[in-house]
């Protein structure tokens, strides 16, 4: 470890990774910024390097857009890293504490960005997931009308589409657009369906408490419609609440499909019956992961996960740590599914529904994943009765 008066880096890497010499947990603490980067990167000698990045800042009672500034400024670090040279930034996430009145400026990135109100509840009002890809693949900005960005590396096209919204309607009507715009994108642009290539949604909910429900019946029905039932299989997700930059929006809407041209890519849902049941049994459309095994590596993308058992009923009720250990277990149970651990995950975003939960959820991740990257938001769980959530993505060469 380096220490100056400026700058603290770290680099760290679990058991797991030492044997695969495969990725490494990076830290970088600016003292003048007020910054806290955390990534994980995968850089193989030969082959595709990835690296996911949550940068939060340091409360120091500044203004937004003085937080933006300082926020940007400490993405321009982590991009001038030497083990950072050539990367390419794919998607990213903004975090924001009040998000009608928040307006974030260009800053010349040009790949697929969703800003979104969840509240970073470390005191300030922005944070920012970035996920990056190395120069061996071809990155295409704005390669479609919703600004979708396309990683092409190896006959596998992965297409990152992201801040999708409607504005007139209940939640209902805006689901139902939402995803049939989405398909209609996949069907003339790339030749394919949501049902057969869309990995992962996310769907940020505004009041999720009342308009919730409103999307669950819009895509039970699409779903269905697209030939996604029960009895085929359904998509990775996190429906979550969350408020969209547009005041009249209810729903925001972001995708991740990958085709398949000569690559090969094996896809597995996962269920992990011991901890957690079929998800439309308690009458909503989502699958709980999946894992992608594809040429170099597989990635798992780990849907929101509660405090649940395999019955879909809520665990250990108004006990934020029990809960927390509780969706740990499930999530792990997935990811031994998946032929991982917790020692190949990239990122972590937490949810909480009570912001006076804070403290301990983070001195709790703070004792078991130091190095991971993580944001931990104000964002209402779709039941009541769940007080954190979290979703998870995961890769292994």
């Amino acid at each position: 470890m380096m220490e100056d008066n400026l700058v603290t880096t770290k680099k760290s890497r679990t058991f797991a990774q030492i044997i695969n010499l495969s990725m490494t947990y990076n830290q970088i603490f600016n003292h003048i910024i007020g910054s806290k980067c955390r990534y994980a990167a995968i850089q193989p000698k030969s082959g595709l390097a990835e690296v996911h990045a949550i940068i939060e800042l340091e409360p120091k009672g500044d203004t937004f857009d003085e937080q933006v500034e300082r926020l940007h400024k400490a993405v321009t670090e982590l991009q001038n890293k030497p083990d950072m040279a050539g990367m390419q930034a794919v998607v990213r996430r903004y975090f924001l504490s009040d998000a009608v009145n928040q307006e974030i400026a260009s800053d010349g990135c040009r790949c697929t960005t969703s800003y979104i109100g969840q509240p970073p509840l470390n005191g300030t009002k922005v944070a920012l997931w970035i996920y990056y890809v190395g120069k061996e693949a071809e990155v295409v900005y704005d390669a479609d009308e919703m600004g979708s960005t396309l990683v092409r590396y190896k006959g596998l096209t992965h297409v990152w589409t992201m801040n999708m919204t409607e504005s007139e309607g209940s939640s209902y009507d805006q689901t139902h657009k939402l995803l049939e715009k989405y398909e209609t994108l996949l069907k003339t642009k790339y030749g394919t369906t949501m049902e057969r290539n869309c990995m992962r949604t996310w769907f940020f909910v505004k009041d999720v408490d009342t308009q919730y429900k409103g999307l669950v019946v819009a895509r039970r029905e699409l779903f269905e419609q697209m030939g996604m039932t029960p009895h085929t299989h359904y998509i990775a997700s996190t429906g979550i609440g969350g408020t969209p930059t547009d005041q009249t929006s209810l729903v925001q809407l972001g995708c991740y499909t990958l085709l398949s041209d000569k690559g090969s890519v094996e896809k597995k849902y996962l269920y992990a019956p011991t901890h957690l049941n079929k998800t439309y049994e308690y009458g909503v459309t989502f699958e709980r992961g999946t894992t992608l095994k594809m040429t170099e590596r597989h990635t798992t993308l780990i849907s929101g996960t509660a405090s649940i058992n395999n019955k879909g009923e809520v665990v250990h009720t108004g006990d934020v740590v029990a809960q927390t250990h509780r969706m740990w277990e499930n999530v792990e149970a997935l990811l031994n599914e998946a032929e991982m651990s917790m020692d190949d995950v990239m990122h972590m975003v937490v949810y909480l529904r009570d912001p006076a939960d804070y403290e301990v959820v983070n001195r709790l991740y703070d004792e078991r994943f130091p190095d991971v990257p993580r944001v931990i938001s104000l964002a209402p769980v779709c039941r009541p009765g769940w007080l954190i959530e979290m979703e998870v993505m995961a890769v292994k060469s």
